[in-house]
């Protein structure tokens, strides 16, 4: 995992859901996503909210979610996947073992690039407008987080599926439709 000492970031704010379930902590590292979305916080909570509805022990899971810039997604993929270059979204697993019956299930983080999810909306590679964009890339850093992977066809067929699905929630359109798929 990344030491995470060195951010430059607002201090997270923790939006609590009105029922029990999963603690969520949006982190603002690059502004230009305030300035983008003033909903942002929002936005991410609910999404990551959605891709953790009706998991197992989800009122014990935390998860982070870090809306930060291409140079700090690029240094993160350097470091961690051998790839220098920038990407749109990033997830590190914690620690979903526990011995502990009531302990927190730090489940990871999920990073999300401003520019270059800027850049794929801008390029219409991705969905009509940032906002959704953003949803779509927090649900599959958290599916990601899951378990969920796209390395293979059958396996990049049932996560785009349930990707889909839980988008259509939001009422935000298939994103892989007419599409390559575009998220790391």
């Amino acid at each position: 995992m990344a030491d995470r000492s060195a951010r430059k970031s607002k201090p997270a704010r923790t939006r609590g859901p009105k029922k029990a379930g999963p603690k969520i902590v949006v982190s603002i590292a690059e502004v230009a996503w305030e300035q983008a979305l003033p909903d942002v916080e929002d936005i991410a909570h609910g999404a990551a909210r959605l891709a953790l509805d009706g998991v197992d022990r989800a009122e014990r899971i935390e998860v982070s979610i870090v809306l930060s810039n291409d140079a700090e997604i690029r240094a993160l993929n350097r470091t961690w996947r051998g790839q220098d270059k920038p990407t749109n979204v990033l997830s590190f697993p914690g620690d979903t073992e526990t011995d502990v019956a009531k302990a927190p299930i730090l489940l990871g983080d999920v990073i999300v690039a401003f520019e270059t999810a800027t850049r794929e909306v801008d390029q219409d590679h991705a969905a009509a407008s940032l906002a959704d964009h953003l949803a779509h890339l927090i649900v599959h850093g958290v599916l990601h987080l899951l378990g969920y992977d796209h390395e293979i066809d059958s396996e990049a067929e049932e996560m785009e599926q349930l990707e889909t699905e839980l988008l259509a929630q939001l009422g935000i359109p298939n994103p892989y439709q007419d599409h390559e798929r575009r998220t790391s």
